[in-house]
């Protein structure tokens, strides 16, 4: 895995603010509470980072990604019972546009 010891303190910031505010909120609501906790525990994070989409290019867009932990590792928030396959569908999006630097 990439940023093993990266990835486990976000998983962990995570977790503390699923313990303190629960379920059932509005993703805003942990798109925020995420960005302090993540920073409390020493990160560097960046937030609504926009990044230029281009196509053959040419910028076509912008994408905006939730936040951006250290420069390495992109966080997009969803407050949803499940995942659905558009969810799994902009994520793969979005590894493909970093992948390609399209962005």
């Amino acid at each position: 895995m990439l940023y093993e010891k990266l990835s486990y303190q976000i998983v962990g910031a995570c977790m503390a603010v699923h313990r303190e505010l629960g379920s059932g909120l509005l993703e805003q609501c942990y798109h925020n509470a995420l960005f302090y906790e993540l920073k409390a525990s020493g990160l560097r994070v960046s937030y609504n980072v926009p990044f230029t989409v281009k196509y053959r290019g040419e910028v076509v867009g912008e994408y905006f990604a939730d936040l951006v932990v250290d420069n390495k590792v992109i966080l997009e928030l969803k407050s949803v019972r499940a995942l659905a396959p558009e969810h799994t569908a902009q994520l793969i999006n979005y590894l493909h546009i970093a992948l390609c630097g399209y962005f």
